[in-house]
């Protein structure tokens, strides 16, 4: 029986954990766009950028009070991707919902609520585009956003906290809905030879 060490040395066909430079991606942008309002903290707009670039997601939009670039922490988080993730800052986030709907956008927001659905069981096409909508840390989305949305959704806790972290729930959203609106192979996420889970 080989010992473990033995598997690591496996030559041939062997798995190969891939690097930066590995990464080939697939170039557009995905049909879906994150709208933060009156987020507190800048450490999760960061974590956002990053997610908004990982994903390759069309539009961040800061609303309210949300930090936002520049900002040293935001940018720290974020891992400079701030400096290429299409983003903008408006005070009324209505006024944006409005505009996107007008537009013939879809408008989720991400807040366990009386009305909300599993996200798992978001109905979408690839036909379809999407904005999330987030709210604040310690607040979540404002009652006036969850009229506005077409349809409130959220991730399923199973332990003994009703919430978690804002950027991480996103995440969890994202996938979900992504794996809607893309076919796997036009994916970028799941077929690009260099998505990294937990790289730092």
């Amino acid at each position: 029986m080989p010992r473990p060490s033995d598997a690591c040395d496996a030559p041939g066909d062997a798995p190969r954990q891939l690097t930066h430079a590995d990464h080939a991606p697939p170039g557009g942008r995905a049909p879906l766009r994150l709208l933060a309002h009156d987020l507190e903290d800048a450490a999760n707009v960061g974590a956002l950028f990053r997610l908004a670039d990982a994903f390759a997601l069309e539009h961040l939009h800061l609303t309210g009070r949300t930090p936002r670039p520049p900002d040293a922490r935001l940018r720290r988080l974020a891992r400079a991707t701030d400096s290429h993730v299409p983003h903008s800052h408006d005070d009324d986030p209505l006024a944006v919902v409005a505009r996107l709907r007008a537009e013939g956008w879809r408008v989720a927001a991400l807040e366990i609520a009386s009305t909300s659905i599993d996200v798992r069981r978001f109905a979408a096409t690839p036909a379809d585009r999407v904005c999330l909508v987030l709210g604040a840390e310690s607040q979540g989305v404002p009652p006036p956003l969850l009229a506005a949305a077409d349809v409130v959704v959220h991730v399923p806790m199973r332990g003994v906290n009703s919430s978690m972290n804002v950027a991480v729930a996103t995440g969890i959203a994202v996938h979900e809905i992504l794996g809607r609106l893309l076919p796997v192979e036009e994916d970028g996420v799941a077929s690009a030879p260099g998505a990294q889970a937990g790289r730092r």
